[in-house]
């Protein structure tokens, strides 16, 4: 059982408890924790944070995420082989055992997961399996425990099938879809690889037709591959290819607009990379967002 609260001004629209309870629910199963546990999980802004940080820790600084254990364990006297002692934190209301606190800077962690070249949903779960493997006693002061605990951070993130991936390893994924590319017309080979709100990522290359207007761009080859499995958030997208920088063309700025009008897009050119937001390849954009304002403006319309 995880409870999660986000404060009123946290600047952010990220509201996906759901991915939350998920990493927490595996941490505890790798640890093979028994009983029912209860973890408060706070999200809220870096000046907050920092507040917090101040007043419990001593250190008036802002970070990404805190910990705060409700119980004394540590690497020398973990959870996992002390299960008696989560008795002295059941609470007969809830049921289940009071493990402790968290507390994630959500804009913290969205400028983390842009410098680590990484989703923001990626970024939540790993900080929300950090503070976790904390409450259960983990650390990170001594080598050894280090290692420890990322052998531990890294396996609930394949569990959660959450990987961790670059700027640079998309590009070389864009780079390889390019191989694939169908272009006897142009002779233009463009690959492309694009990354998922959840991790996953889908590659799609160029493929073109005698029909020249049949033909199909790199770029909405991969989002329709990935629509198709039902994904519909994307954070950036690799694009490759050789001699020129393949920025999308108008038509792949829309597409990709409709899903994701702030995602970035990185291309690729015979070793060089460059990036941008799509906002600011398709200034002033029309979207989803746009039709509904459109409808709300009217009687009797139909609604999307």
């Amino acid at each position: 059982m995880v409870s999660v609260a986000m404060e009123n001004d946290c600047p952010t629209v990220f509201t996906d408890g759901e991915l939350i309870r998920k990493i927490a629910g595996i941490c505890l199963e790798i640890e093979e924790i028994d009983a029912p546990c209860q973890i408060s999980v706070l999200l809220t802004d870096g000046p907050r944070i920092r507040e917090i940080n101040r007043e419990w820790r001593s250190t008036d600084r802002e970070t990404d995420v805190l910990s705060f254990p409700s119980l004394p364990f540590s690497p020398r006297f973990l959870a996992r082989d002390h299960q008696s002692e989560l008795k002295e934190a059941f609470d007969i209301d809830t049921g289940c055992c009071f493990l402790g606190d968290i507390v994630i800077s959500v804009p913290r962690a969205a400028a983390q997961a842009k410098e680590y070249g990484h989703s923001f949903r990626r970024e939540i779960a790993y900080l929300t399996a950090h503070a976790m493997f904390h409450l259960l006693g983990y650390d990170h002061m001594e080598d050894q425990d280090k290692t420890l605990m990322r052998k531990k951070e890294d396996k609930v993130m394949q569990i959660a099938r959450i990987p961790r991936i670059t700027d640079t390893e998309l590009a070389a994924k864009a780079a390889e879809a390019m191989l694939h590319s169908y272009s006897p017309y142009s002779h233009y080979a463009v690959g492309a690889c694009l990354l998922c709100d959840d991790g996953s990522i889908y590659t799609g290359c160029n493929v073109e037709n005698a029909s020249y207007g049949a033909s199909m761009c790199a770029e909405r080859t991969a989002v329709f591959k990935a629509v198709s499995e039902g994904h519909r958030v994307f954070t950036a997208i690799a694009i490759a290819a050789h001699g020129s920088m393949p920025w999308p063309c108008g038509i792949c700025r829309q597409v990709l607009y409709e899903f994701s009008p702030d995602m970035r897009v990185i291309v690729t050119s015979d070793g060089e990379i460059q990036e941008a937001l799509l906002s600011d390849l398709l200034v002033h954009g029309f979207g989803p967002a746009d039709l509904r304002a459109s409808d709300n403006g009217t009687k009797g319309g139909n609604k999307i």
